[in-house]
């Protein structure tokens, strides 16, 4: 089955055997990282956010971005994605320097060129790290507006949720669409329907995650009115507790009241699953199938951040 993932962070996506890989070229130490299976090691969200950044501070040049992309994309191809949308960070290519930025996404527009020439197409979403700040993401925030055309077509937020308002970083959001990117913004994995309230008042047509919008009906009526699509990672929230288990997802009421939802996968490796996987638990846990998936996946076509011909090619791969 053919599919679109729109919720995929880059580094979050690096197997662990490639970061082994890296860490052993650079001689760098990752005690810690790993479990004794090789897995990535960590026991709840501020673990996991600690293991994320140990893990892909191996990953110092272009090249090593490049080779990620590479990696990922394959990857992403071999699940049956024909288009994913990436998250990726200045803080992390560069420091939030713009002409270090420059180097780092000519390296991986390279890749994405190679990808979509052999059937997997992918845009870039700019990502401010909640956590490091408004005046951090000022930074980020100038480096998506002066690359923004060609393969950087998105400006998102993601990183601790609890820190800070997301309505902190107004000015970030006005200057990336200023800039005529695509918004979205992690919201409502742990800051309950008031923190997607904040993203909706950014300007956000998507957001991520999105899943505790369920405890407001009036928000899941907003939702629903004004078409707003939802980057649904299930996987990634059973994993980290959001909540305890497939069937107790809010993903199908979220549907059922109207809402777009789409299905990704947010950091796979990380989280022990696939884009097949989750399909999979989606089709045991509610009786999904072809009409559920060919609805997402058109709800998915429908919120890409993307030139007119890309979205309307997608979409024609689900009528």
């Amino acid at each position: 089955m053919k599919k679109i993932e729109l919720h995929l962070h880059l580094e979050g996506a690096a197997p662990p055997d490639f970061i082994r890989a890296v860490a052993k070229e650079k001689r760098a130490d990752l005690t810690g990282v790993f479990d004794e299976r090789g897995a990535y090691a960590y026991d709840d969200f501020a673990g996991f956010l600690q293991c994320y950044e140990a893990a892909t501070s191996v990953l110092k040049t272009p090249r090593d971005y490049a080779r990620l992309l590479a990696e990922v994309l394959e990857r992403c191809a071999e699940e049956g994605v024909i288009y994913t949308e990436l998250f990726v960070s200045p803080e992390f290519c560069g420091g939030g320097d713009l002409s270090a930025w420059r180097d780092y996404l000519a390296a991986m527009t390279e890749v994405a060129d190679k990808g979509r020439a052999q059937g997997i197409d992918s845009r870039g979403i700019v990502t401010m790290i909640r956590h490091f700040g408004p005046d951090r993401g000022k930074l980020t925030a100038r480096c998506a507006a002066e690359t923004a055309g060609g393969w950087i077509t998105g400006f998102g937020m993601g990183g601790a949720e609890q820190m800070h308002q997301a309505t902190d970083f107004a000015y970030s959001y006005d200057f990336a669409r200023e800039a005529g990117l695509g918004l979205t913004c992690h919201a409502g994995e742990w800051g309950g329907p008031q923190s997607v309230r904040q993203a909706l008042e950014l300007g956000c047509t998507r957001i991520g995650h999105g899943v505790q919008s369920i405890d407001d009906p009036q928000l899941v009526r907003d939702l629903a009115e004004q078409e707003i699509t939802l980057e649904v990672c299930p996987g990634s929230n059973i994993a980290l507790g959001v909540y305890p288990s497939w069937d107790k997802h809010p993903i199908v009421r979220l549907a059922d009241a109207g809402v777009r939802v789409t299905v990704s996968t947010d950091d796979p490796p990380f989280f022990h699953t696939t884009m097949r996987d989750e399909y999979d638990r989606l089709a045991s846990t509610f009786g999904w199938g072809d009409t559920e998936f060919r609805q997402i996946n058109l709800w998915a076509a429908e919120a890409v951040f993307c030139d007119a011909a890309t979205k309307d090619r997608l979409k024609k791969e689900f009528a």
